[in-house]
């Protein structure tokens, strides 16, 4: 009689069951190909044993999560410094602006309402000499707000030349107050181009003198504790008669921020 074959190995599955599987031989599968390999990336040796080996195999195997670190004081310093200086400029970006639409905050207004022309006249063909006056007028329309002029320029321009400036002293104005002030603004042999001379005769001799005023004023706005500066600039297009009794014959005036 021939003599009988050996028994079959034996696999153990996760659940702790028996599964048959064919005979090692030269043909059979590798190990590692078993679908616990493919899905869960071990090998299959890990698998195979009691369930108890099992669990106990993969436990040791599985990493280590490290736990998030604890923050420091310092951090949390920081986190409320940020967080308090984040709500102060909440705060105060809604009470600036509470407060431009409660008061509705104007521009003073820069007018000449007269002028006078008493001088021109030529050394040479191209050197001018002239002496103009006129009465600016300082406007605060605000009736809630104090202006304070901290700085301001004014230029008399013929066409676009300047021929004479003049600074004016700082001056404070309450609310609805209007404010005159007299200037005087001399030119003294001032080079002029050829063509702006001959235009600046002819004027003369048609009795009609075209001026320009422009202005720069630098404005602090106070509204009890706050305060903002901005720049203003005024802007007057002037019609004089000649001289020497020459007097303001129309105007237009215009102030922009």
């Amino acid at each position: 009689m021939l003599p009988l074959p050996p028994p079959p190995q034996m696999e153990i599955n996760l659940a702790g069951k028996e599964n048959m599987s064919t005979p090692l031989n030269p043909g059979a599968k590798r190990p590692g190909s078993s679908p616990f390999s493919r899905i869960l990336g071990t090998p299959r040796s890990m698998w195979i044993g009691t369930p108890q080996a099992i669990f106990g195999r993969l436990r040791a195997s599985q990493i280590t999560l490290h736990q998030p670190r604890k923050a420091t004081p310092v951090t949390w310093c920081v986190a409320i410094v940020c967080l308090l200086f984040s709500l102060l400029l909440i705060f105060f970006g809604i009470a600036t602006l509470v407060i431009f639409l409660a008061v509705k905050p104007r521009a003073p207004l820069f007018d000449i309402p007269s002028a006078s022309l008493s001088t021109i006249y030529f050394d040479s063909p191209e050197y001018f000499n002239g002496n103009f006056n006129f009465v600016a007028n300082f406007t605060n329309p605000n009736e809630k707000i104090d202006v304070q002029f901290e700085h301001a320029e004014v230029g008399l321009f013929f066409f676009d030349k300047l021929i004479a400036a003049a600074s004016l002293q700082p001056f404070h104005q309450r609310r609805g107050e209007v404010r005159l002030q007299s200037v005087e603004l001399i030119s003294s042999l001032v080079l002029l181009p050829q063509n702006l001379a001959v235009r600046l005769q002819n004027q003369v001799q048609r009795n009609r003198i075209m001026y320009n005023i422009r202005g720069s004023f630098k404005v602090r706005a106070n509204l009890r504790i706050f305060h903002y500066s901005y720049w203003l600039h005024g802007r007057c297009e002037l019609e004089m008669t000649g001289p020497p009794y020459g007097v303001l014959f129309a105007r237009s005036c215009k102030t922009t921020r």
